[in-house]
């Protein structure tokens, strides 16, 4: 009931989109809760985005069927990277998310998976390629190094990734101010994603997207 609620709230706050994922089906080695996709998804009119769990096709069509818009995967496409073309080839690229964790290991950044949980040994910049040319459509892209500090975006990973990849890219992790939204959108990112910030109600989308449109960010106000 609480996440219906948030999701509305947010989605009238501005939002041009509400992102869920099931942070611990992976850990927990379930599927992703299918009714409270359902009752999300029909209180919203914004597109909706579900992740979390996703290991086969045949979930992917529940998700979507449950009225998800789009899905987004991240340890099964590491794991099993041919299931992102079965995705692509099942829900189109551009409803196909990948999303990719990443930390700086001291020489590259390092791509994890489980939640944040198991390190890879992989590229994140060579992945996000990877992923690409397998069929997604979009990359979420999440820096471990500053997720939930509220610090600011990892603007050296997004800066690097964004002008490795042709597809759009989502920014994410460490957004606590305004300003941290404009440097962001500066590297060129088509869209950046939140949570803290607003959970704890230090600002609204509302209040973002004012500041960004007085500064010449092109957003969608109203």
């Amino acid at each position: 009931m609480l996440k219906k609620v948030l999701a509305k709230k947010y989605e009238r706050q501005g939002a041009d989109e509400i992102v869920f994922l099931d942070i611990t089906a992976t850990h927990e080695k379930r599927q992703i809760l299918l009714n409270l996709v359902k009752n999300i998804a029909k209180e919203l009119y914004v597109p909706f985005t579900v992740g979390g769990g996703i290991k086969r096709v045949d979930e992917i069509r529940k998700i979507i069927k449950s009225g998800a818009d789009k899905i987004f995967i991240n340890t099964t496409a590491v794991e099993t990277p041919r299931l992102i073309k079965k995705a692509a080839k099942t829900v189109g690229s551009a409803n196909l998310v990948i999303a990719i964790d990443a930390k700086w290991n001291g020489k590259f950044w390092e791509v994890y998976t489980h939640g944040g949980r198991n390190a890879r040994g992989m590229s994140a910049l060579d992945w996000a390629k990877k992923v690409e040319k397998l069929g997604a459509g979009e990359i979420l892209l999440t820096s471990m190094d500053t997720d939930g500090t509220q610090w600011g975006f990892d603007i050296p990973l997004i800066k690097v990734v964004n002008d490795r990849v042709d597809i759009p890219l989502i920014a994410s992790g460490g957004a606590g101010s305004p300003e941290h939204f404009y440097e962001v959108f500066k590297t060129g990112v088509n869209a950046a994603l939140a949570t803290s910030i607003f959970h704890y109600g230090k600002y609204t989308i509302k209040d973002i997207k004012e500041k960004l449109d007085e500064r010449g960010v092109d957003v969608r106000i109203g």
